[in-house]
């Protein structure tokens, strides 16, 4: 079956469409990418998206014609997909753009609530194609007690797992997320998967980089590359509650957006360079993900691995492209007997990992099997996760 996923993350960059063919089921699913494209978003598209994510106060109109709008958008750069490649497909698994999540409970109106909300209404997205969406993935998992994310770890597991190799998939986004998968391991023998956010991925770099140099993102890590991480800074960034928590456990702005980039600014703008304030914000990623990944292990209790080259820390996401961010990555994991490599130096493109994921899933609902993993996101039991939204030749 050739299914499309789609993904915007948290950068609120663009979409990610991913073509993939997916046979098998069960504990037996194989899965081949076919083609690859990103569609950035709009100047203002962007701005909307980012100024509605974890709002203190928005529009319920404006909301609403954003989740149409988006649901419009991932119509269009799915149908150009299949154009530019010649290809038809008999799915779509669409993540949509989650403008909140929170995935611990917390009182709410007298009651513990969790809450996330991702738009793009799949309706819009089955009715333009005329083929079932599967979207809205989150939910299924948080109502039986999950965190809702990560939902990649399926992905990773399908794609990555090795029967000698101990891998840790890092995903460099908005927020940084890692699965730790042991040897051995498949679909259906997966109660050691560990996958958890280990913090900000991108997230606070591009925030940084535009309010002190008016530019989206560091371009490649260079202007990290001319800056001294501030080390004292970095230390009152850790300390941030987040990074006390135990795994499983995920973050998005709601903990690393403006209110966090805001309170680091103040802290560093009176003595550091901004060079400096971008190459601590860079090094906050790293340092946080060399945690994450010692922590993990502990969590496992795996043993810091041999320099035996059987062990591989494999990154992926826009973040790979920050020539700097990786160097320091580097120098947090390679001590623990790691290898590093990039997604694509296995056969997936960097950009392409989490559409890909969302295919992956919405060919699991739409053979009704569980999509998360419950070492992951702590849910009660595996689920089949996402709703449907037919199409006309449904």
């Amino acid at each position: 079956m050739i299914v499309v996923g789609v993904m915007s993350g948290t950068s609120a960059d663009g979409i990610d469409v991913a073509l993939v063919r997916i046979l098998g089921n069960g504990s037996n699913v194989r899965v081949r990418l076919i083609a690859h494209e990103h569609f950035p978003y709009s100047r203002s598209v962007r701005d909307a998206v980012l100024s509605n994510m974890n709002a203190g106060s928005a529009s319920v109109g404006q909301l609403a014609r954003l989740n149409f709008l988006l649901a419009e958008l991932y119509a269009g750069a799915v149908a150009e997909t299949l154009k530019r490649h010649r290809s038809s497909a008999g799915l779509v698994g669409c993540h949509g753009q989650t403008l909140y999540h929170q995935g611990d409970p917390a009182p709410f109106l007298g009651r513990p609530i969790a809450a996330t909300w991702q738009i793009g209404d799949g309706s819009v997205i089955a009715a333009r194609l005329g083929i079932p969406v599967v979207s809205d993935f989150r939910p299924a998992d948080m109502a039986v007690g999950g965190t809702g994310a990560p939902l990649v770890p399926l992905l990773d597991i399908v794609y990555y797992a090795h029967r000698r190799k101990l891998r840790v998939l890092q995903n460099l986004g908005g927020i940084a997320n890692l699965t730790i998968i042991p040897p051995g391991t498949r679909l259906g023998k997966a109660e050691r998967v560990l996958a958890f956010d280990t913090g900000p991925g991108n997230m606070v770099i591009d925030a940084c980089t535009q309010a002190l140099y008016g530019k989206a993102y560091d371009a490649h890590g260079a202007i990290a590359a001319q800056g001294k991480a501030d080390e004292s800074m970095l230390e009152r960034a850790l300390e941030h509650p987040f990074f006390r928590r135990k795994p499983p456990k995920s973050a998005g702005r709601e903990e690393f957006g403006r209110e966090f980039v805001a309170d680091f600014l103040r802290w560093s703008r009176r003595r550091a360079k901004k060079a400096d304030i971008v190459a601590t914000a860079t090094a906050l990623t790293a340092v946080t993900i060399g945690r994450g990944l010692r922590q993990g292990l502990a969590t496992l209790q795996i043993n810091m691995p041999s320099r035996s080259g059987t062990s591989e820390f494999v990154a992926s996401g826009g973040g790979t492209q920050n020539k700097t961010l990786m160097r320091m990555i580097s120098e947090q994991v390679k001590p623990c007997g790691f290898r590093v490599l990039t997604s694509e130096n296995l056969g997936m493109p960097n950009q392409a990992k989490e559409a890909a994921a969302f295919a992956l899933l919405a060919y699991q609902t739409w053979h009704r099997q569980p999509g998360n993993v419950p070492s992951a996101t702590g849910a009660k039991r595996p689920v089949v996760l996402g709703k449907i939204s037919y199409g006309r030749e449904s």
